[in-house]
C-alpha cells in the first residue's frame, strides 16, 4: 500500500447520529414492530436513498402518499420531522477528525449520501462540517454510494489518488465498492471500538516499519492512530467484531470470547 495522504469520511453513522427511529417511535407510540413494518414496506431505505440521489422530496412524498393513502400522516412525517432524526454529533469520531486535521498531514474531505434539500440543516447545526477541505453531497451530484460514479467524482473533484486515500464508512456495501476501485477503507463501527482497535496492543510490532520508527517510544492514542493510518500494515488482523466487542482472531480460540 502506498503512502496515505487523504482521509475521506462518511458523515451519517460515522460523525453524525441520524436515525428515523427518533421520530417514528413517537409516531407509532413505541410500537417497534409496527415501525419496522412501516420502514420495510412504505418509507423504505431504498425510497430514502432515492432522495439522497437528488430526487425531489416533495414529489417523492406525494407519490408515496398516492400509493399508501391510509398512511399519509406517517409518510409526511418522514421529511416533515426530518430534523428530529438528527441525534447529534458522534463525539468520539469528531475528536479523531480534529486530530487528523490538526496533524496537517492529510487532505481531509467527506463523501456523504444526503439529500441536497436537507443537508443545509446539517451544515448549520454541526460546526465541524466546515473543517473539511470539501464535501461531496450525493443529492447535489444526482448519484450516490455505492455507485462507482460518485467515488470517481470524489477522486477527481478533490485531486485524490485512490491508492493514497483512506475511506471511512459505516456501510459495508459502500466499503466494498470503494475497495473495488482500489480505495483503502475502514468499515466503521463506533468511535470507542475504533479507538480500541487503534491502541498499541493492536499494532503489529514485528513489522519493520514499527521497529524502525516507533519501537520504544511513548506514543499517545493520537500518535498510534497517525502511525496506523500512514502504515495500514501495522493494524493487527483479522479483527472479529460482535456487537460492541472485538478481538484479534488469532489464535482462533479467542473468537469464543465474544460469541
Amino acid at each position: 500500500m502506498k503512502h496515505i495522504d487523504t482521509i475521506i469520511f462518511d458523515l451519517g453513522g460515522v460523525l453524525i447520529d441520524w436515525n428515523p427511529e427518533y421520530v417514528f417511535l413517537d409516531v407509532f407510540h413505541g410500537d417497534r414492530q409496527k415501525m419496522r413494518w412501516f420502514f420495510d414496506t412504505i418509507c423504505t431505505h431504498e425510497w430514502n436513498e432515492n432522495q439522497d440521489a437528488g430526487y425531489p422530496i416533495a414529489k417523492a412524498t406525494e407519490e408515496l402518499v398516492a400509493n399508501f393513502p391510509d398512511y399519509e400522516t406517517e409518510i409526511k412525517a418522514f421529511y416533515g420531522r426530518w430534523e428530529e432524526m438528527l441525534g447529534g454529533a458522534i463525539h468520539g469520531t469528531v475528536v479523531i477528525l480534529e486530530k487528523l486535521i490538526a496533524s496537517k498531514k492529510y487532505k481531509v474531505v467527506a463523501l456523504t449520501n444526503w439529500s441536497h434539500e436537507t443537508f443545509p440543516i446539517a451544515l448549520e447545526r454541526f460546526e465541524f462540517l466546515h473543517w473539511f477541505e470539501g464535501i461531496l453531497v450525493s443529492g447535489v451530484e444526482k448519484t450516490r454510494k455505492p455507485f462507482d460514479e460518485i467515488y470517481h467524482l470524489t477522486l477527481s473533484r478533490f485531486d485524490i489518488k485512490a491508492e493514497n486515500a483512506l475511506f471511512i464508512d459505516d456501510n459495508l456495501r459502500n466499503i466494498e465498492a470503494a475497495n473495488r476501485l482500489n480505495i483503502n477503507s475502514i468499515h466503521f463501527k463506533n468511535p470507542d471500538l475504533l479507538l480500541e482497535q487503534l491502541k498499541a496492543d493492536l499494532v503489529r510490532k514485528n513489522e519493520t516499519v514499527w521497529k524502525a520508527h516507533f519501537k520504544g517510544k511513548d506514543l499517545s492514542d493520537a500518535d498510534i492512530i497517525k502511525a496506523m493510518v500512514e502504515n495500514p500494515k501495522l493494524i493487527e488482523r483479522p479483527i472479529i467484531i460482535n456487537g460492541n466487542k472485538a478481538v484479534i482472531g488469532r489464535p482462533a480460540e479467542a473468537i469464543l470470547d465474544i460469541i
